[in-house]
């Protein structure tokens, strides 16, 4: 017998502003820690330059990705055994702490410190909140909300460069540092004030070490792998070989350890959910599309089109208000009609789309059809993002939802990593072949040659070498978008075996935890049906009396 305590839905305009007031502190930090990353698209180069690090500049963002990534899962698991509020507080101070130490840096010691710190807190604060979300709102009325924290993200895609730009030529790029203590002052004390979550003691929390450390090896060896093969390192060097081996035999000795853990840090029963596979590949898929595509678009943009930095960030925003209005227009269709397969299929599908378009682009494309390019493929990724992370939460109990949530973000940032890795290889490798190929022998030398390039330079060649770069540039990075899209419509084939069950009414959290790590779950409309007593869907939430189920 498994206790079960229901969560009854009221829709007292009282309990609706709580919501929102719990669900405005979310999106702080959400804003907190997409903005981060955002803003040092452009203020990076600045800072490394005036700290006399260049050629430490890659450990700056890996330093970040590498600590966030590893720190999902814990968060995700801890959070389900010990409760969210805490730990949630806890993230924040700690990117809070991080950003203190990013701020005052004399060094790239410091810097890079600060940047780990940041990380090990930051990868808390979007798998907590998305979480939380699910502790206070029923899954038929959480697609709005999750809506809604997509566009959080959309938002800070264009803002953060915009904010990078003005602090690094302003008031200095420290202020992209300090702008994160009283934003996550303010989180905290919106944590405190309004977020009250439902508590289930425990009898006993037990951690396990052994397959945070074993999965902490297996991220740190791939994000570095994909980080430096093909560009740092050759493919074929002693170092990335040695990493390839450490992924495996890290990954390997983490399944061992799961299939033994009295509370795995990454359950294995997770994978027997059908939902749960499907969605989590449609999501690695995206987050190497999505990555992989953008990650080299402004650099496109500068060397194609001859935008400057600020105006490629720019050209951006039809891709990100494309993402924002359909990410909030989607969570709305799905919290109305309780319908949601279709949304993520279509997404995918339309991301596809904007793939075959962008590998049509040449230097004479106009640049308002590449925004129109760029805004299919945001129309597509608003509909699917949080979408696919609505059907993992609704596939598991809200006790485990942290683990859920964490374990599908996990493979969609290691798709992210593995993204950019690929697409700049590929990308790289080849815009260098053309060069080489193209380029008169007495041009090699212009500009200090064809590793020099900037976008300034490439402006003040002579037109007949800068249509040759131009083309090569162009000619690099279309092909690439074409190696995409066979990954993307298997990404929209696996979707169409999803199994489109009733987004609950009710929160429930059932007792005790110990059961999860070795137990599969129950589908969240099992859940609903044992419990009984479904209420209608609203927007506030009251304790029920507790009830057996066998």
């Amino acid at each position: 017998m498994t206790n079960v305590a229901q969560l009854r839905v009221d829709a007292s305009p009282e309990s609706k502003r709580n919501i929102l007031l719990v669900f405005a502190g979310l999106m702080v930090t959400m804003l907190l820690a997409s903005l981060d990353q955002m803003i040092f698209a452009t203020a990076l180069p600045t800072i490394v330059g005036e700290l006399n690090g260049v050629d430490h500049m890659l450990w700056v963002t890996t330093a970040y990705i590498l600590a966030s990534t590893v720190m999902l899962p814990i968060y995700g698991k801890v959070g389900d055994l010990i409760g969210r509020k805490g730990l949630f507080i806890g993230a924040i101070s700690i990117f809070i702490l991080g950003s203190i130490i990013g701020g005052l840096s004399q060094d790239m010691t410091w810097l890079i410190a600060g940047r780990t710190v940041q990380g090990l807190g930051g990868g808390g604060l979007m798998i907590l909140s998305q979480a939380i979300i699910a502790d206070v709102v029923p899954a038929r009325e959480r697609g709005r909300y999750m809506g809604v924290l997509g566009g959080v993200f959309a938002l800070s895609s264009v803002a953060g460069p915009l904010l990078g730009g003005w602090f690094t030529e302003g008031i200095g790029w420290r202020w992209a540092f300090w702008m994160n203590v009283p934003l996550g002052l303010l989180a905290i004390a919106s944590a405190f004030a309004f977020l009250h979550l439902p508590s289930t003691p425990r009898s006993k929390v037990r951690l396990d070490l052994a397959g945070m450390a074993l999965l902490g090896i297996a991220s740190t060896c791939l994000v570095l792998l994909t980080t430096w093969g093909g560009t740092t390192y050759a493919w074929d060097s002693a170092i990335i070989v040695s990493l390839i081996a450490g992924t495996i035999v890290a990954a390997v000795s983490f399944i061992v350890v799961e299939r033994r853990a009295a509370e795995p840090i990454m359950p294995l029963h997770l994978f027997a959910d059908r939902n749960f596979n499907l969605v989590t590949i449609a999501g690695l898929i995206t987050g190497i599309a999505m990555f992989g595509a953008m990650a080299y678009m402004p650099t496109y943009l500068q060397m194609v089109t001859g935008a400057n930095a600020t105006d490629a960030g720019l050209l951006m925003i039809p891709l990100m208000a494309a993402l924002l209005v359909a990410s909030i227009a989607s969570g709305q269709v799905v919290s109305r009609t309780g319908r949601y397969k279709a949304l993520p299929i279509l997404g995918t599908i339309l991301v596809a789309v904007s793939l075959v378009l962008l590998s049509t682009m040449s230097p004479t494309l106009s640049v308002w059809v590449l925004c129109g390019y760029l805004a299919v493929m945001g129309v597509g990724l608003g509909m699917s993002m949080q979408i696919l992370i609505l059907v993992v939460q609704n596939s598991f109990p809200n006790a485990q939802v942290g683990t859920a949530t964490a374990a599908n973000n996990y493979f969609r940032q290691i798709g992210a990593s593995l993204g950019s890795a690929v697409v700049g290889s590929l990308f790289v490798s080849r815009l260098g072949e053309l060069l080489s190929e193209r380029l008169p022998a007495n041009a090699v030398g212009v500009g200090g040659g064809s590793n020099s390039f900037t976008p300034a330079i490439v402006r003040e060649l002579p037109a007949p070498v800068r249509e040759v770069v131009v083309g090569s540039y162009n000619d690099a990075l279309t092909p690439v978008f074409l190696y995409l899209l066979p990954l993307v419509l298997l990404a929209a084939l696996l979707l169409c075996w999803v199994n489109e069950k009733p987004l609950a009414t009710t929160i429930e959290r059932d007792t005790p935890p110990e059961s999860y790590g070795k137990h599969a779950t129950t589908s969240a409309e099992d859940d609903l049906a044992a419990a009984g007593n479904l209420i209608e869907p609203g927007d506030g939430l009251q304790r029920q009396p507790s009830h057996a189920r066998s």
